[in-house]
């Protein structure tokens, strides 16, 4: 079974918004796939976020990962999670069996590789 984690490598906020400072409007995210055998995928995009006003303002050097991926899960819905996460699983089968392959013309030389010093 593969394992999936979202990661959160850029946060875009206003320097001031409705009296708070550095409130996030947009988070970039990924999600990677990892079978524990090597095979991985994964995919990415961004999604934004408002201030929620039934909810207290978490200022920023207080948000944690949990709460931002949170935002995200709910910013795409399950049903689009659930989508990429089979995506990812279809890009990892197909590193583990490839469905085609590309090969060079039989009548194309193939470039000699040299051995490495040391190694002859």
């Amino acid at each position: 079974m593969n394992q999936y984690k979202f990661t959160f490598p850029a946060l875009e906020a206003y320097p001031q918004h409705e009296g708070e400072a550095n409130v996030v409007f947009t988070v970039h995210w990924r999600l990677d796939g990892t079978d524990g055998a090597g095979q991985s995928a994964g995919t990415y995009g961004s999604v934004g976020v408002t201030l929620d006003d039934g909810e207290p303002f978490t200022p920023f050097s207080g948000l944690t990962e949990a709460q931002v991926q949170g935002w995200v899960e709910a910013a795409l819905g399950e049903e689009q999670v659930a989508n990429m996460k089979t995506s990812i699983d279809a890009q990892i089968a197909e590193q583990v069996t490839p469905s085609k392959v590309v090969l060079t013309p039989p009548w194309v030389a193939q470039p000699e590789i040299p051995a490495a010093a040391g190694q002859e």
